[in-house]
């Protein structure tokens, strides 16, 4: 949908609409009840539709979700236009409908949200226009999410600031919102960037007063101001355009609610004030720094004096040490760390396992010391029952779960493959 500024003079050329439409919504997206008339059932994949000769719900379409609401009780689950007729398709749940006559009720919440979404995405398209000149080329609505795409690679805080600040000044105006009807030959001569296809010769306008005309063939509030307000999440660039995440109306009240409490209760855990808090915050993230570069430093020194236990009660195979370690209380990381710490000494074989729910073992030895430590691991995974790889240096795997027990047995194994080689 396409935004540009309004031309009062050229909007007084537009003229009711006359024909004949059941699409009652066109004119009035306020009504959550009505009767109507079944002309036609439709049987799809087990699935029933029945068209009404009027209706007010409003199927999917322009980039806003179908309405939802219950026939005689019975769900209407979606809403769509058929493509050969555009004949309006109300999607049933399970029940019975009981005769051709339906007292029909929309699902209002869902209805009324829509309506400000949509207003308000027509508000802020228009205001990043005036501000940016960036040109709304798409727009996306769901339950979770409201963005729109404009045509510019780049914009900064402020610019997006300014938008939003136009936006919602726009709103609190509480301008009225009106439905114009106008042929194709008086849209050509309005102000509107993009003229879709014609519905029976007639263009549906939606004009917020001083302010905005777009095209447009979704439901929208009366007056600005019952858009709430509008709030940018947050803006990035998508290849050579940029999205823009925002909430309106309810939407941003519960986004506001949900973030008000995580601010309130960061206060309480760090006791301080609203203002203090990214200040609090980026305290802790330096201390928590300063912390892990203090826990790497005690980590090495643990290893390397680990690393020196292990290499004093090495076993000798001629002029090389081999270390053999099975823990049941370290992990995988700590393993690596440790085979390395021992394979930068001189003429050192590491055979590594862990213990536990899913065993882990790492080969690895010095560049000088003999021996394929790949070999080496595939001969220990095939005992075990797992897979590894590696390389000739250094080679990890893994298997079902295995007892201390178990590993040592393997580690003897290999350790008599050893013997021979050296």
């Amino acid at each position: 949908m396409m935004h540009r500024g309004v031309a009062p003079d050229l909007i007084s050329r537009c003229r009711s609409m006359k024909e004949n439409s059941n699409r009652l919504y066109y004119w009035d997206a306020w009504r959550t009840s009505f009767a109507a008339r079944i002309v036609e059932t439709v049987l799809q994949n087990r699935k029933q539709a029945v068209v009404l000769d009027n209706t007010y719900f409003y199927p999917a379409s322009g980039g806003q979700p179908a309405d939802r609401g219950w026939l005689n009780g019975v769900p209407v689950v979606d809403v769509s236009i058929r493509p050969e007729d555009g004949a309006v398709l109300h999607w049933l749940g399970d029940g019975d409908l009981g005769g051709e006559m339906v007292s029909a009720v929309i699902d209002w919440p869902r209805r009324f949200d829509h309506m400000q979404q949509h207003t308000g995405q027509h508000i802020l398209s228009q205001a990043f226009w005036r501000v940016a000149q960036a040109e709304t080329i798409g727009f996306h609505l769901t339950e979770s999410n409201l963005t729109i795409d404009l045509n510019i690679s780049s914009l900064s805080d402020e610019v997006v600031r300014k938008a939003e600040q136009l936006a919602n000044q726009i709103v609190w105006e509480n301008r009225a919102v009106h439905i114009r009807f106008a042929t194709r030959e008086d849209a050509l001569a309005l102000p509107l960037r993009k003229i879709p296809p014609t519905e029976n010769g007639w263009l549906r306008l939606i004009e917020i007063e001083g302010f905005d005309l777009t095209a447009c063939g979704g439901t929208h509030v009366r007056q600005t101001g019952s858009v709430g307000v509008i709030k940018v999440i947050r803006a990035e660039r998508r290849k050579n355009k940029m999205r823009i995440y925002f909430l309106c109306g309810g939407r941003a009240w519960q986004d506001y609610e949900g973030k008000n409490g995580v601010v309130a209760a960061l206060m309480g855990m760090l006791t301080t004030g609203e203002a203090e808090l990214v200040t609090a915050v980026s305290r802790l993230q330096e201390e928590l720094k300063q912390t892990r570069r203090t826990l790497k430093h005690q980590q090495t020194q643990l290893l390397a004096a680990k690393a020196e236990r292990l290499l004093a009660s090495a076993t000798k195979l001629g002029q090389t040490r081999l270390v053999c370690h099975i823990s049941a209380d370290e992990d995988a990381n700590t393993l690596r760390q440790l085979g390395n710490q021992l394979a930068q000494q001189e003429n050192v074989i590491a055979l590594l396992g862990l213990a536990g729910s899913r065993s882990f073992l790492f080969f690895v030895r010095s560049e000088d010391a003999p021996g394929d430590m790949k070999a080496l691991l595939q001969t220990a995974v095939q005992i075990l029952g797992g897979g590894g790889g590696g390389t000739a240096v250094s080679a990890q795997g893994g298997g079902p779960p295995a007892t201390p027990d178990t590993l040592q047995s393997v580690f003897n194994q290999i350790t008599q493959e050893l013997h021979k080689l050296i």
